[in-house]
């Protein structure tokens, strides 16, 4: 077997197993759960029109709320990490040879496939939902592939990070707040162009916005993009955006990640449950 495909197959298996077990019965209604409620309240937006632009505002939110699933892949990623460091997940990858690279691979595939899910999920029901969605071209669907692609990588890789950083899974769920706060502000659930000149700078730094503005751009009729910025889907930014995003988290998380994993001991994991025993309820 050639050693350099090693990590690679054996992430994937791991993954594979994982993104089973994650829609496994006793994991599928708490899996249903987030699209169903974002489903829900697309329902309720769909015939409420954007300021006097004609536009019906469910229809501009689907492809965004679709981009939001897919950053929504950084907190899984962020949750992934701090609970299987302190159960001992982590230590035993470590022993394995290359164990750390295939652990990573694996909770990219996992992470990645459960996104997948939630978007067949939210898009099937979702063109039935709203009107106007673009499904019947080509270039909608290379659009829609490329961001996704991006997107994953982008995203997952900057939660690796973030979750070797963060201490304990309490201090990864306090993460969700700065990162909704940041969805909230990207365009998600209302263009960014109705938000004040210095929040739409902020947005258009982090690759949130350009999630929700790819999707847009590949599920959305040529004439609403008069609702973005300088009426233009920007194709070129998204791309060289996402992928700054994504480069920079494939170097920085194996870094961040490896550097984690030499600190790891059995006495670690021991301390990591003895204080996971003394925190109350």
């Amino acid at each position: 077997m050639n050693p350099a495909t090693t990590p690679m197959r054996s992430g994937l298996s791991r993954g594979l197993i994982e993104l089973r077990q994650a829609f496994d019965r006793s994991e599928l209604i708490n899996q249903l759960l987030w699209p169903v409620l974002t489903l829900t309240a697309v329902f309720f937006l769909r015939n409420k029109e954007f300021q006097d632009s004609g536009f019906k505002l469910g229809t501009l939110v689907m492809p965004g709320v679709l981009g939001m699933f897919i950053a929504l892949g950084m907190l899984l990623m962020i949750q992934y990490l701090t609970v299987e460091r302190e159960d001992g997940t982590l230590l035993r990858a470590k022993a394995l040879p290359h164990g750390i690279r295939a652990y990573f691979l694996g909770k990219l595939v996992t992470t990645s496939g459960s996104i997948v899910v939630y978007l067949a999920i939210l898009l099937i029901p979702g063109t039935f939902i709203v009107d106007g969605l673009r499904l019947d071209a080509v270039s909608a669907w290379l659009t829609l592939a490329w961001v996704l692609a991006l997107g994953l990588v982008a995203t997952q890789s900057i939660g690796a990070v973030l979750g070797a950083l963060v201490s304990n899974p309490r201090a990864a769920g306090a993460m969700s707040v700065p990162v909704m706060g940041l969805i909230g502000i990207s365009g998600i659930f209302y263009p960014i162009t109705s938000m004040p000149d210095w929040l739409q700078w902020v947005a258009q730094v982090f690759p949130v916005y350009w999630l929700g503005l790819g999707m847009r751009s590949a599920l959305l009729p040529e004439d609403m993009v008069v609702v973005e910025i300088n009426d233009s889907w920007r194709h070129l930014e998204t791309l060289g955006v996402l992928s700054a995003w994504a480069a920079l988290g494939l170097v920085l998380a194996p870094l961040v990640l490896g550097r984690m994993a030499r600190r790891q001991s059995g006495a670690r994991v021991a301390e990591y449950r003895e204080k996971a025993l003394q925190r109350p309820g």
